[in-house]
């Protein structure tokens, strides 16, 4: 089944066609309902913004155990893109002057600590906010359903490790968008919850935009969908993530509601109705360059904002950000407009709920972004037909975080990754817990991985820092060698 409308770009629906037809929604709806089958997704929900319009096309079921439809109102977790709204949180309260960007956040919560403590004593507020801190990023620390329990995460921060030294890297940082979402708590005397709410939601007129299970019990909502590459998905069997984590991942929503918060971005910060919720110098340093990214290509995205992920499309700036939580993804891209033109601008943003859906987003947003804007789409990361051959001795040991141990071998003469999660992580995907795959050189300290099932390559990256520490850098996250002395013994076993 698959529905479809076209709505102004406002917080609230009329399910009444627009003068503007953004794009062709029945064209859309059929590629839609093809691509998924071919993809194994269950269901998803496809917007997008062009000429001050919003149109919305959905197809598949929200769980493959109750068959629900998919329509343009069912509520999907958006994961990470979250971070996006925190950021904006943030810098509301910079423009309102009670919190600055380079304020070190031991200065705004003096309880805060972490294992390296002169770390904790530097880190400051930007360094959260573009993932530069190198406090360990996946820290999934359940600290119950109560309003405290933001504070009570930050209470656990003093085991937290560093992936990194403070900005001397970037690695992406699920654990400082709680840290800020304590700020926010902090400085507005409101759970994050109730900041996003009252600052954001209400503000924008977002009828279907939740943070609590709760209040997206209300509405029709996804369920998560995970499994073996390659097989049929199968619903999650937890729904969510714990509730400290939401100022890093936990909004549920639906496609128009997302691209309107997009759409008062693009205005420069201000909402429909003319109400402003945003500088627009800030919203511009949101999308400003940051920082970086010692791996462009897992998510396409060479650098960070303040929030924002920034793309390069062939000399096209874009901004977007990502979302991935227990079997659902989500994707979001934005072509500001010419001369900053808000009803130039066009956006896609696409929610999913579990199969191959990065290659659903490839090939969907590669077909509407040159067919309704004509900019084209970089192609998906992969090794050449002949690559070169490289000497990965350097790289061969084990490498740690808070979740995961990974580990560079060489295996009857084929370079190899084994990944282990631990903890939570793995408590959660037990399935992957464990995964190992060949690695395939790109160029110098770059290699391939094709995880089995899947079309999609996984990039390696390899780097080392001014101080010599190693790092291998995959699923925009950065792992730092435990020991030299492993990497020595593994170069000789391999020779």
């Amino acid at each position: 089944m698959s529905t479809e409308t076209t709505q102004p770009a406002t917080g609230q629906a009329t399910g009444k066609p627009t003068s503007t037809t953004p794009a062709d929604s029945a064209y859309w709806r059929h590629r839609l309902t093809e691509l998924i089958a071919t993809y194994q997704v269950p269901g998803a929900s496809l917007g997008i913004l062009r000429g001050g319009a919003i149109t919305e096309v959905t197809a598949g079921v929200l769980s493959t155990e109750t068959g629900a439809a998919a329509t343009p109102d069912s509520l999907w977790q958006i994961g990470s893109i979250s971070k996006v709204w925190t950021a904006t949180l943030v810098l509301q309260l910079v423009d309102e002057g009670s919190l600055e960007l380079d304020q070190r956040v031991a200065d705004v919560l003096p309880e805060f600590t972490l294992v390296d403590e002169a770390a904790a004593a530097e880190i400051t507020v930007r360094q959260l906010l573009n993932h530069t801190s190198g406090m360990d990023g996946d820290v999934f620390t359940d600290t119950g359903r109560g309003d405290d329990c933001i504070a009570r995460y930050l209470e656990g921060t003093a085991t937290i490790g560093q992936n990194h030294p403070v900005a001397a890297t970037w690695s992406y940082c699920n654990s400082g968008y709680v840290v800020l979402g304590a700020i926010i708590e902090r400085v507005t005397g409101q759970t994050w919850d109730q900041a996003l709410r009252s600052r954001i939601i209400e503000p924008l007129g977002l009828s279907h935009t939740t943070t609590l299970p709760e209040e997206t019990m209300l509405h029709a909502a996804a369920i998560g969908h995970i499994g073996t590459p390659g097989q049929p998905p199968h619903p999650t069997p937890q729904l969510l993530l714990p509730r400290s984590m939401g100022p890093a991942g936990l909004i549920s929503s639906r496609v128009h509601d997302l691209l309107c918060f997009a759409r008062a971005h693009l205005a420069g910060g201000v909402a429909p109705d003319g109400e402003r919720l945003l500088s627009e110098e800030s919203a511009r340093r949101m999308t400003e360059h940051q920082a970086t990214v010692p791996d462009p290509h897992t998510l396409g995205g060479d650098s960070w904002g303040l929030g924002w992920i920034r793309f390069d499309w062939g000399g096209h700036r874009l901004i977007g950000h990502d979302g991935t939580t227990l079997g659902q993804n989500a994707f979001l891209r934005i072509l500001p407009g010419t001369d900053g033109d808000a009803d130039d601008a066009f956006a896609v943003a696409l929610l999913t709920n579990g199969g191959r859906t990065r290659e659903l987003y490839q090939q969907l947003f590669t077909e509407l972004f040159i067919e309704l804007r004509g900019v084209r789409m970089p192609p998906a990361f992969a090794p050449p037909e002949d690559g070169p051959e490289l000497d990965l001795t350097p790289w061969l040991g084990t490498y740690e975080r808070a979740s995961l141990t990974t580990q560079i071998s060489v295996e009857d003469g084929t370079p190899m990754i084994t990944q282990t999660m631990r903890g939570a992580m793995a408590e959660l995907e037990p399935d992957s817990a464990v995964q190992r795959w060949p690695l395939v050189p790109v160029s110098e300290g770059l290699y391939a991985a094709t995880p089995p099932g899947m079309d999609t390559h996984l990039p390696i990256t390899f780097y080392q820092l001014d101080n010599g520490t190693r790092y291998v850098h995959y699923g925009v996250r950065a792992n730092p060698m435990t020991d030299p002395a492993t990497q020595q013994d593994a170069g000789e076993d391999a020779s």
